[in-house]
């Protein structure tokens, strides 16, 4: 008894050190009692999912394993092992596994084997009717386990039974059914089921379970008994897209097995399919009668070992043009055409349904027929027919159209005997501007060429026979309107009024009316119109130069009337003067170093700065005399003279269109410089420039610094020193840098204006610097230095040119 102990808790051990190894190679412990033959597909699938998820390969996870006790023949075993492929059916398997043991539960309990399959898009047989019933994912007609069980399922081993005594006894288990087909009962036995429906089955329970349970026979319990574990069924399909053997609920139907086949192969039938049980042909199978009618009276369930044999099929045709559904259709012996138009779902609207054209193949050529409506009842299609349906024509058989002076213009039905007058009736009769002495139709000649047939209106409408013209299909008539006839007048007005414009001309406008409807008069305009129309003549008079009448006019600017209304004509144009003098005030602006900065008005048309000036009171004791300028906005008309001269520098040349560019994006104001000093001793002196509207003139406040920018190594603000020249401040800031350009160097005063740097005679000067002046040390330009190449190549010219001199010279 000891050693039985003993051995059992050795294979526990054994047992519990492979779990825990398969569980975590890489956290275990103790390795030494590992045993690699007694891990099952799983564990090997878990380790390598370990080793996976760690970054670590099975050579790194060697020390670790041998370190921990195991040994190096059960550590090659597994490494053996590891590199076996792991076929998709274990992977499969193994997911199962852990979704509760390789089986899913529905919400009732239920529960069912997995079932995998992959669709492949059938691309070869997309134009087959019914091919796109088992490419569509989403329709598989996997049987439903939420349903009842059908009370004729026949058990069978693998299925499970949910047992239950409710009531003064009690009772309940979930009992296989065995491999012998069996289900035993704790205390009651074993009872036979297989080939049983669940109907019988229970009835037979129910009375096994009676016999022991007493309280089951007198009533005071009740037993039930349902299907809680479905068996899978295996069932071959041949001829289909995926041929094989499948596993399937033995819930599964024909159509379920079809879908995971993938439906019939490339020549195979979707009306002849055979379902074999029993190797006898059990049911015939067309799946046309699903797709057209709906009818699954073929869907019957399938039984284990079921054959579903899917032959090649005998006929095929095709369908092209205005049916509802285009395709290729397999066709039944005895079947129609009309058969074959309701498998299209019929003609769509736009078909000719008067007769089919058919493309037949004989045993060695085409031919064509054409099949009449009549006829396709009778007609029995061959194999290979094509059927082309073909549009309706785009012409009309009775249309008729009228348009202009009537009420309704439309298109309108024609019938034979129709005339101009019923055409006018249909379309409500003539309008009030209608041209009635001639109307024009357009008719299509037989050989359609068109002509033009005139009508005269009013005698057709007074009954005149002769006039009131029989119509013709097709025919376009067109009544013309006496507003087509004439001209459209138009009238001018322009200068100082609300709207300037064009105007429609109307009989007896005046220039009272024009006037309103152009909005009145502005503030400006005077008591003066001028008013231009145009001389008509039937001779050309040579003696009168003038090509136009001038009217001039005096109104009341203020009510926009005149004593006499003046009538005009088509095509006047009406000029409305400006007052001699209608100026609105203009200011400028004066901000900085003044008494009473702010915006004033132009009193005088030569106001100068230095009227401005003074006028705000002067320049405080903090003006620096040197700082006064003038900004001046850019106007958009220089800007247009600009672009109107002609640089000659090339449509793609830049210069001018970055000078333009700077214009109108960087340079807002111009700078005029003002010598207040000057000024001051001369008030006539030309520095004292006449301001112009919007002009701000700056008086700056007094700066001792001298600041110096550009391509200097510090650029800096320098006390300014009295006597100092322009070399003492370049020095302050540590003299220019390597691209500095000194001789370029400029200086800006305050004021606004420059000076620069110049030279004579080798001698260099440099502008004079005052108190808020600024230096700016430009860049030097790149020049690009000629390489080894190049001057041997000046080198070569110049020695073949002297070689040449003392040839000559010779």
């Amino acid at each position: 008894m000891k050693k039985i102990i003993a051995t059992l808790l050795l294979l526990f051990a054994l047992f519990q050190t492979s779990n825990t190894f398969a569980q975590d190679l890489l956290k275990s412990t103790d390795l030494s009692t590992l045993k690699v033959d007694y891990l099952s597909d799983s564990d090997i699938v878990k380790i390598k999912t370990q080793l996976q998820t760690n970054n670590v390969t099975i050579e790194q996870a060697e020390p670790m394993a041998l370190a921990k006790g195991m040994s190096a023949a059960e550590f090659a075993k597994l490494k053996e092992r590891l590199a076996m492929p792991v076929t998709k059916t274990e992977l499969v398997k193994k997911d199962n596994k852990e979704d509760d043991d390789d089986e899913k539960a529905d919400a009732f309990g239920k529960k069912q084997e997995k079932i995998v399959n992959t669709k492949v898009k059938d691309s070869i047989n997309a134009l087959i009717f019914g091919s796109e019933l088992f490419d569509n994912p989403t329709l598989n007609f996997e049987p439903n386990l939420k349903l009842a069980t059908p009370v004729n399922y026949v058990l069978g081993p693998g299925d499970e039974l949910q047992v239950s005594v409710y009531g003064v006894q009690e009772f309940n288990a979930s009992i296989p059914v065995s491999t012998e087909g069996k289900v035993t009962i704790p205390y009651v036995g074993q009872i036979p089921v297989t080939g049983m429906t669940i109907e019988a089955a229970t009835q037979k329970i129910k009375g096994a379970i009676a016999r022991v349970y007493s309280t089951v026979g007198s009533g005071q319990s009740q037993v039930a008994v349902s299907l809680s574990r479905i068996r899978t069924i295996r069932v071959t399909i041949i001829g289909s897209k995926q041929p094989g053997n499948y596993s399937i609920s033995s819930l599964a139907t024909v159509y379920n097995a079809l879908f995971l086949g993938g439906g019939p192969g490339k020549n195979g039938s979707y009306r002849n399919i055979e379902l074999l049980r029993d190797n006898k042909v059990y049911r015939n199978i067309d799946i046309y009668r699903f797709l057209v009618n709906g009818n699954q009276s073929d869907n019957v369930g399938l039984k284990d070992n079921d054959v579903i044999r899917i032959p090649a099929y005998n006929q095929r045709v095709t369908v092209e043009g205005q049916v509802k559904r285009p395709g290729i259709f397999e066709m039944k012996k005895g079947e129609t055409f009309s058969d074959l138009l309701s498998f299209a779902s019929g003609f769509n609207e736009f078909a000719y349904t008067a007769s089919v054209n058919v493309l037949q193949k004989t045993d060695k050529e085409f031919k064509v027929i054409d099949i009449n409506a009549s006829e396709f009842s009778s007609y029995k299609p061959l194999s290979g027919d094509v059927f082309r349906v073909t549009k309706i024509l785009n012409r009309f058989e009775n249309r008729i159209k009228i348009d202009g002076a009537v009420f309704r213009p439309d298109t309108y039905s024609f019938y034979e005997g129709m005339r101009i007058s019923d055409l006018i009736a249909k379309a409500d009769g003539l309008k009030e501007d209608a041209y009635s002495n001639r109307a024009r139709i357009i008719r299509l000649k037989p050989d359609l060429t068109t002509e033009i047939v005139n009508v005269n209106l009013a005698k057709a409408l007074e009954g005149d026979l002769e006039s009131d013209i029989a119509l013709k299909k097709e025919d376009v008539v067109t009544v013309y309107s006496i507003l087509d006839f004439v001209e459209e007048f138009k009238i001018t007005i322009d200068g100082e009024i609300k709207k300037p414009g064009i105007y429609d001309y109307y009989e007896n406008l005046t220039l009272n009316d024009l006037l309103v409807e152009a909005g009145g008069l502005t503030g400006s305009a005077s008591k003066r119109v001028e008013i231009a129309r145009m001389i008509q003549s039937e001779a050309i008079d040579d003696v009168n130069p003038n090509k136009a009448e001038l009217f001039n006019i005096e109104i009341s600017a203020t009510n926009n009337e005149q004593a006499k209304n003046f009538a005009l004509r088509p095509f006047d144009v009406v000029n409305i003067r400006k007052m001699a003098v209608y100026e609105k005030p203009e200011m400028v602006t004066v901000s900085g170093a003044v008494h009473y900065a702010g915006k004033y008005v132009l009193a005088g048309k030569k106001d100068r700065v230095y009227d401005v000036i003074q006028r705000t009171g002067g320049l405080t004791s903090v003006a620096n005399v040197e700082g006064v300028r003038i900004k001046r906005p850019i106007q958009a008309k220089q800007i247009e003279d600009l672009e109107n001269v002609n640089l000659n520098l090339g449509k793609k040349d830049s210069i001018q269109n970055k000078l333009e560019k700077k214009l109108k994006e960087d340079l807002k104001f111009a700078t005029i410089p003002v010598d207040w000093k000057a000024i001051v001793k001369n008030p006539e002196s030309n520095t004292n420039v006449t301001l112009f509207p919007g002009d701000e003139i700056e008086v700056a406040a007094y700066n001792e610094g001298v600041k110096v920018t550009g391509n200097v190594l510090l650029t800096s603000e320098i006390p300014y020193t009295k006597g100092k020249g322009f070399n003492y401040y370049l020095n302050a800031v540590g003299g220019i840098d390597a691209k500095g350009w000194k001789k370029k160097a400029y200086v800006i005063y305050p004021n606004g204006k420059a000076d620069v740097a110049g030279s004579f005679l080798f001698i260099r000067t440099y502008p004079k610097v005052i108190p808020g002046s600024q230096i700016i040390v430009p860049e030097k330009p790149e020049v690009k230095k000629m390489s080894a190449g190049e001057w041997v190549g000046i080198g070569s010219v110049i020695s073949s040119m002297a070689l040449l001199i003392l040839t000559a010279f010779k």
